[in-house]
């Protein structure tokens, strides 16, 4: 459970409807299962010891004594076990009969929970034979043991901080005002459901999404494990539909009407740190709950979670090609509304033949598109100098014609050799300053071009280039209106793709694959032989990393140690351990010692759940310590 994670598993047992015992000795198959495995949360289905469609079987005394004895079996199948453990059965007190689940743990019983909501509609009849719960928690005698008994208890456990769960019974999730909620405020972070949702013709999508959503509203794990095979058919079929969701993600999910165990490891740092960052979410205190600590042993939990290496970026191409349109349509309404307030009717970009500063065009022309201008008034500017390849030079000015814009040429090179000169710069010397100077001779270049046209300079960097502060401070750092500024570099790439595969247009097509097959580079050092010399990713690390690094920093709030080790397992096969942990160093040395770039950057409009603007959700000091981050990477 190291770095919060927590192995769980929903299980489905094959039952024999109103056969306790047969049904412990399966149950205790799936807990021989799962335990060696690494769960240490399972849950089975309700009523699983003696099966949820007894009906009036539930109202023989043999049946419920019965049903106690496959509880004993099964508690003592977890002796020498840590793992938390949920079984669903009747259960009597106080002359009256209870739909519940009993928490078990190491040998012991730790406590029941009745299920609150007893349906009594459609086909449900639950109402026959069952009682509502109570929430307070009373004492209920088993086996000469009093174990509480009530809605209102929460497990805690010592080996991970905020390992916190709540337990409901099926129809409770469906319940307007389902136990669930409360749970969650008073601090539960998972929620386990013992359930038997019969099947009919699409209710498995929306109980998809009632498991989804409730996981996503409540900040919290959900596991649902449903009854299956076995369940008398009569008038009902049971799919045995579990799933395991996590802040609106489904983790894990079975197949249903065959019979399928699954397992997902949760993450609890990642729902604390969902909880602490969102101010809308007000814990509510624990007056009325009973928590019982649990102690688990803290282990290194193997891992069966896989982590997208590129986060930014779906998988999936449809979803993939849905995002990339609406991430153009948000950088472009937001160009247009800033053109629209200024009474901007130009604008003016450098363009390199790189990706960046292709996206930056692509999206002005989309804006100038919903404005209705003409796009003669984008005046695309190209500004050869030092390390201009033909290449890179060729693809700028195709791209620019292709597009309708204006081009504009400024070669710079006299201008930076008259600067170089004037400030004692050596022409042999490829330091900073040799870079930095053909940077704000650029810049300088835009703004006053911007002037002369009435225009406004489009900035082209993008967030992994912010992020690392890979910029020039006063230089491509600076712009009227940073369209990319929300835009990572890995999603940079999928966004020109998307262009050319949608854009009907053979020659910008062309121009636009060659862009993307063109290594990414400043281009501020001399070719070799007239060939890019000066690869970014040969300097700062490979962006895909970065990116992983920077998702998973500041959406997730991980620490480097468990940045590091998801790392490793996204990018198996394609960078060994070494490589992560260089380029992760590296990383949070420029990520905190660049915060002065980001302290002051242009507007530009926000497309993901990540971004650096210091006015949105980046409030970061500039000359904050990366010390304590880079101390415990130094630790591994």
């Amino acid at each position: 459970m190291k770095h919060g994670f927590v192995k769980t598993a929903a299980m489905t047992p094959k039952i024999r409807v109103a056969d306790p015992i047969y049904n412990a000795e399966e149950i205790c198959k799936g807990l021989e299962e799962a335990t060696a495995k690494g769960a240490k949360i399972i849950v089975f289905p309700e009523l699983c010891l003696t099966g949820y469609t007894c009906n009036d079987l539930f109202l023989q005394e043999l049946l419920l004594s019965q049903a106690k004895e496959g509880l004993r079996i099964v508690a003592e199948a977890t002796e020498g076990s840590d793992a938390l453990v949920f079984v669903g059965l009747p259960l009597e007190k106080d002359h009256k009969l209870y739909n519940v689940a009993a928490a078990l743990q190491n040998g012991e019983v730790l406590a029941f929970i009745p299920k609150k909501y007893i349906p009594a509609y459609a086909e449900f009849y639950e109402a026959r034979h069952f009682t509502p719960g109570s929430e307070v928690p009373e004492t209920y005698r088993f086996d000469g043991k009093e174990a509480p008994f009530g809605t209102n208890i929460l497990f805690e456990a010592d080996a991970v901080n905020g390992l916190v769960v709540g337990c409901e019974i099926c129809e409770d999730i469906w319940a307007a005002d389902s136990p669930g909620i409360r749970h969650a405020l008073a601090g539960a972070t998972v929620l386990v459901n013992l359930s038997a949702s019969n099947e009919t013709v699409g209710k498995d999508t929306y109980r998809e999404m009632l498991v989804k959503s409730t996981s996503a509203k409540l900040i919290a794990a959900y596991i649902y494990a449903s009854a299956g095979e076995g369940e008398s058919t009569q008038d009902l079929v049971f799919g045995g539909h579990n799933i395991i969701a996590e802040n609106g993600t489904v983790l894990a999910q079975a197949k249903r009407f065959v019979p399928e165990n699954i397992y997902a490891d949760i993450d609890i740092h990642r729902l604390r740190h969902e909880r602490r960052r969102m101010t809308t979410y007000l814990p509510e205190k624990r007056e009325a709950y009973l928590v019982l600590p649990i102690s688990m042993e803290e282990e290194d939990t193997v891992l069966e979670r896989k982590f997208a290496p590129r986060p930014f970026v779906p998988s999936d191409q449809t979803e993939r090609e849905k995002r990339c349109d609406e991430i153009l349509s948000i950088q472009s309404y937001g160009l247009k509304k800033r053109c629209e307030h200024t009474g901007c009717q130009s604008a003016v970009l450098g363009i390199s033949g790189g990706l960046d500063s292709t996206l930056a065009l692509l999206v002005t022309v989309r804006a100038f598109d919903m404005l209705g201008l003409d796009r003669s008034k984008i005046t695309s500017v190209t500004m050869p100098c030092f390390g201009t390849t033909d290449r890179t030079y060729d693809n700028a000015c195709k791209l620019a014609r292709t597009l309708g814009t204006t081009l504009e040429e400024v070669d710079i090179k006299e201008a930076v050799t008259v600067h170089f000169r004037d400030i004692k710069q050596d022409m042999e010397c490829h330091d900073v300053t040799y870079e930095n100077g053909q940077a704000r001779e650029r810049t300088q270049i835009l703004m006053d071009i911007a002037n002369r046209t009435g225009g406004m300079v489009i900035g082209t960097g993008d967030m992994s280039e912010l992020a690392l502060g890979w910029a020039t401070y006063n230089g491509d750092h600076m712009s009227m209106y940073g369209v990319n500024a929300g835009v990572p570099k890995t999603l940079v790439r999928h966004l020109v793709q998307y262009y050319a595969d949608t854009c009907d247009n053979r020659q910008l097509e062309e121009v636009l694959l060659d862009v993307l097959d063109t290594p990414v580079s400043p281009e501020l050092l001399p070719p070799v032989d007239g060939v890019i010399s000066q690869k970014t990713e040969d300097l700062v690390g490979p962006y895909e990393l970065h990116d992983f690094f920077l998702y998973y920093m500041l959406r997730c709030g991980f620490e480097p140690a468990k940045v590091y080790r998801i790392a490793g397992e996204a990018f198996r096969g394609i960078y060994d351990k070494a490589v992560i942990l260089k380029w992760l160093k590296v990383f949070y040395r420029r990520f905190f010692a660049q915060q002065f770039k980001r302290s002051c950057l242009p507007d530009g409009p926000k497309v993901g759940s990540v971004a650096v603007s210091p006015r949105g959700d980046l409030r970061m000091p500039s000359d904050a310590c990366a010390a304590v981050w880079l101390r415990q990477l130094e630790e591994l």
